[in-house]
């Protein structure tokens, strides 16, 4: 569904008028990218494979079964040759401008610092980081990929993705400082997220600015507090800016 210009107007409109605005983005963020979401119809959740993916990506897979969990790592969570798209592009012109304070992300992918935003807060990690679990050397993602069965480190550990698993809680200072952006925000743009994964989505409520602003294909839990609802993809709108 292309967005009503009306609505755009409105949109470019109160980003004009702010001067602290944040981003708030899921995996819809880099679904223009090639990156597979978890939950659309495309998602991993609806491809076949011997575990599901919430078994396989918990940290009790991760221990018990490591060689198993890296054969779907690789396969599926490590992205080649993904370039930022309109979106990511957009949201660090926007930085630079100094409209935009912070990104908060639920995605893992690096892209919006490839396209040059530099106040992300990773809420979920990133797979361009990982790191041995006995002597804490730093591995980049080129080395899990190219690693035969499980990555380890020089020293004999096993290296782990600075990802966050199912069952593991968020790092306490990402969350810490993403909430005080967005409680400091006088605009909030959240977009490509199905506000469905908690804690993370849970941070929406800290907002207490002007401008709520829901950019989703589908319906989201929060679509009767946006202040301006627009249902269709990220690139149709940023596109527009």
């Amino acid at each position: 569904m292309q967005p009503d210009k009306k609505d755009l107007d409105l949109f470019k409109k109160w980003i004009d008028e702010s001067n602290n605005i944040v981003f708030f983005g899921g995996a819809g963020v880099s679904t223009e990218s090639g990156i597979p979401d978890f939950r659309s119809v495309d998602g991993l959740y609806h491809q076949k494979y011997d575990y599901p993916p919430e078994t396989i990506l918990s940290h009790s897979f991760f221990i018990r079964n490591t060689k198993e969990f890296y054969k779907f790592y690789k396969d599926k969570m490590l992205v080649e040759n993904a370039k930022p798209n309109i979106t990511h592009i957009k949201l660090a012109e926007l930085e630079k401008s100094g409209k935009l304070s912070a990104v908060v992300t639920q995605n893992i992918d690096g892209l919006h610092q490839a396209a040059g935003s530099t106040k992300v807060y990773e809420l979920h990690g990133s797979t361009l980081r990982n790191y041995c679990e006995k002597c804490h050397k730093f591995y980049n993602a080129d080395y899990i990929k190219n690693s035969q069965g499980v990555p380890l480190c020089e020293c004999g550990g096993i290296i782990k993705p600075d990802v966050v698993l199912y069952e593991e809680g968020l790092d306490d200072i990402t969350v810490s400082t993403a909430v005080n952006a967005i409680s400091n925000a006088d605009m909030l743009i959240v977009g490509g997220t199905s506000l469905a994964v908690y804690p993370a989505a849970g941070l929406i409520q800290y907002f207490k600015g002007r401008h709520l602003v829901l950019i989703n294909k589908s319906s989201t839990p929060l679509d009767s507090n946006a202040d301006l609802l627009l249902q269709c993809s990220l690139g149709e709108v940023f596109s527009q800016i």
